[in-house]
Parts: structure tokens; sequence; C-alpha cells
């Protein structure tokens, strides 16, 4: 039987459905109606999977994060005053922070 949630997306959805026949769970009940993202989250319920989160290394997340909190206030200023150069570099300014958080995600 799939352990983790990157196993069970791996498998067909037959598998899925014939490794849900075998269980007695409300979670996967309906099986043959579900589609393949379904019955994952069902499966994993049924099965008591956790999904594994992603953790930030290198970077300091939350110091990021009030960054981009406080570039969507001035984004908000820019769209209201309509100045689109400021609005251009504060939308920018962001998703340049958002990638980096991205990058730095294991």
């Amino acid at each position: 039987m799939a352990h983790t949630v990157e196993e069970l997306r791996h498998m067909t959805l037959a598998d899925l459905r014939e490794m849900a026949k075998g269980i007695e769970h409300e979670a996967v009940q309906g099986y043959t109606q579900l589609n393949k993202q379904h019955l994952i989250g069902a499966l994993a319920k049924a099965l008591g999977i956790q999904h594994e989160h992603h953790e930030v290394v290198g970077v300091d997340k939350s110091a990021i994060k009030s960054r981009i909190r406080e570039l969507k206030t001035q984004r908000e200023a820019a769209i209201a005053a309509h100045d689109h150069a400021q609005l251009k570099v504060v939308r920018r300014t962001i998703h340049r922070l958002k990638r980096q958080i991205h990058k730095a995600t294991v």
C-alpha cells in the first residue's frame, strides 16, 4: 500500500479505485464516481496520510512576507493615484520577493 500522497499521485486511476475498493471508510464512499484528484484526497483521509509541507531555507520568510504586505498597501495607493510607473515598480518588486520565497522552498 502507498504511504505518501506523492506515491498516490503516481498511481493510475484504476489502481487507486482498486485500492479504494478494499477500504471501508466514509471518505472513499462512492469512489467509482470520483476523479483522480478527489480520490487521492479521499484515500489520504481514509489512510490517515498527511500531506508533506515544504519549508523555506536560507531566507527570512516572515520578513519578506511583511515587506510584501507593505508593498500591497503601496500598490493600492498607486492604483488610487493612477500612478502607473509606481504601480509597475511595486508589482515587479512583489513578484521578485514571491519568487525569492519560491526558490528557497525545499
